[in-house]
């Protein structure tokens, strides 16, 4: 006699090396004690057998559904649907009786139903053959509707996490982008996608998704992946008091020559040469500092009738008469001055040293002053200059006595 083992038949020849190999697996699928979901494992039959959630789970399907175990999970379906195993309305054919060979009792073999084509299940249905009968049912994945095996639209009961196709008798799960099946063929995973290095500088994962970032002085592409630079520069004319140079991610500031980039790294502060002695004046010379650079003074000369008294300064004595109509003393003085600074500005004050009583004084810009403007002792820079180019004032103080008598003057020059 025939026998079935999931589909497939068997004559009674290799029933032996089928049960041997099915031995074999047992035993094998039983070393590491441990089974999918949906399965626990048996210590006797050594193998993985599947569990009846409708049995060990309370309460597992509510309402008017009830539970219908499947290998490795179960279905919560409606009672009126429910497939009732088939027993034929007609009477059953008698039995045969056979005598026994051995001379002993008789028994009555089972007719098989399903092998002789003799049952009346419809051709959508399974017939499973049974001791003096048969039972019409359906494959898994089916069910049983107006004597029907229609197709269990699993999608409707939320097998899959995400995505889900339903095919004739199963389903299959499937995930969005960013996700990866787990091997429970179900559930989805979130894939790191940071581990690719998709992005040029830094990348953030998401569940889902990613982001990616920029380093400082770059911003996103509109690729969303790569990273391009900020050009500081553009931003303000202000970020650098003299010029500023871009550089991939960042800036840099440079002042003209005889200056130097301040602490700031953004203003510029002029080099003292005249300290620094990076300067080409000889001994007999003085170093000038100014604003940019520096340049070398000749030692002073007293032009006749004036002898020299220091440094920096002339005199003319009273008593030689070619002094009587020429400023008493002249004094030597340099400063710098910032071209183009903003007006009105003071930048020297000229005052007496000595106060005699019944003396007042006057302070007039003997020469040197472009345009004749009108002037205090301090001297104010009324209107800007742009440079380079160097000035000379004479500034004047003129001393008047009427008590005694006497009128001197003393000059101070100014080289600008």
């Amino acid at each position: 006699m025939l026998f079935e083992i999931r589909g497939f038949k068997f004559s009674s020849s290799a029933r032996m090396l089928a049960a041997l190999v099915f031995i074999l697996l047992c035993i094998q699928s039983g070393h590491g004690q441990t089974c999918t979901e949906g399965f626990a494992y048996d210590r006797r039959a050594r193998q993985c057998v599947d569990v009846d959630e409708c049995r060990t789970l309370p309460d597992v399907c509510r309402g008017d559904m009830r539970c219908v175990n499947q290998n490795g999970g179960y279905l919560c379906i409606p009672r009126s649907l429910y497939n009732q195993p088939y027993r034929p309305e007609t009477p059953a054919l008698p039995e045969s009786v056979y005598p026994d060979p051995s001379g002993g009792d008789t028994f009555l073999p089972d007719i098989d139903e399903c092998e002789t084509n003799s049952h009346h299940c419809n051709p959508t249905q399974v017939c499973i053959n049974t001791a003096g009968g048969y039972t019409c049912s359906c494959t898994e994945g089916f069910w049983l509707i107006g004597g029907q095996c229609q197709d269990i639209d699993e999608c409707r009961y939320g097998y899959c996490q995400q995505l889900c196709a339903n095919v004739p008798g199963s389903y299959s799960c499937s995930c969005n982008p960013g996700f990866i099946l787990n091997p429970d063929s179900r559930t989805c995973q979130d894939v790191d996608e940071c581990e690719d290095e998709p992005c040029s500088h830094g990348c953030f994962n998401t569940y889902g998704s990613f982001m990616c970032n920029c380093d400082e002085g770059f911003e996103l592409a509109a690729d969303g992946t790569s990273c391009i630079d900020l050009d500081e520069c553009s931003f303000s004319e202000f970020l650098c008091q003299h010029r500023c140079v871009n550089t991939p991610g960042s800036f840099s500031c440079i002042c003209p020559p005889g200056y130097y980039v301040y602490e700031d790294g953004r203003s510029c502060e002029d080099i003292n040469e005249c300290d620094t002695g990076n300067n080409t004046c000889t001994t007999a010379q003085v170093c000038f500092n100014f604003q940019g650079g520096y340049t070398c003074l000749d030692a002073l000369q007293c032009h006749s009738p004036y002898i020299e008294v220091s440094d920096n300064q002339c005199m003319c004595s009273a008593e030689n008469p070619a002094c009587r109509d020429k400023p008493f003393t002249i004094l030597y003085r340099h400063m710098d001055l910032s071209s183009g600074r903003s007006v009105p500005a003071d930048i020297f004050q000229m005052q007496a040293t000595t106060r005699y009583p019944g003396a007042f004084y006057i302070f007039q810009i003997k020469s040197g002053n472009e345009g004749r403007d009108n002037v205090s002792a301090t001297l104010v820079l009324s209107r800007p200059i742009k440079g380079p180019r160097e000035l000379v004032l004479d500034l004047e103080m003129v001393t008047v006595n009427n008590v005694i008598n006497f009128r001197g003057s003393s000059i101070i020059r100014l080289t600008v």
